[in-house]
């Protein structure tokens, strides 16, 4: 999976608070892809770390579950990308 576009690979969810809470959705909808988009990267990479036997935790519920999550969130993160190009949203 490629890294978090744009510079964004060094943003927290932290950093998105301002946007979430602003008046213009288009800042909204920035927020949401951009916390989308690091929630999915961190799941990716502890499913990679499990894989590889480097995880260091076993997981509560079953790896089955946590990859369908990770591709339901594939299939979110595109929505939001088609979404934003046919509405000039500029990720």
């Amino acid at each position: 999976m490629p890294k978090i576009q744009k510079g964004i690979d060094f943003m927290e969810l932290k950093d998105t608070i301002e946007m979430m809470q602003s008046a213009d959705y288009k800042e909204r909808f920035k927020a949401e892809y951009y916390q989308l988009k690091i929630r999915l990267e961190k799941l990716y990479e502890m499913l990679v770390r499990y894989d590889a036997g480097t995880l260091g935790f076993s997981p509560d519920c079953s790896i089955q579950l946590l990859k369908d999550q990770l591709n339901i969130m594939r299939d979110y993160l595109y929505a939001l990308q088609v979404r934003a190009e046919i509405e000039g949203i500029e990720l």
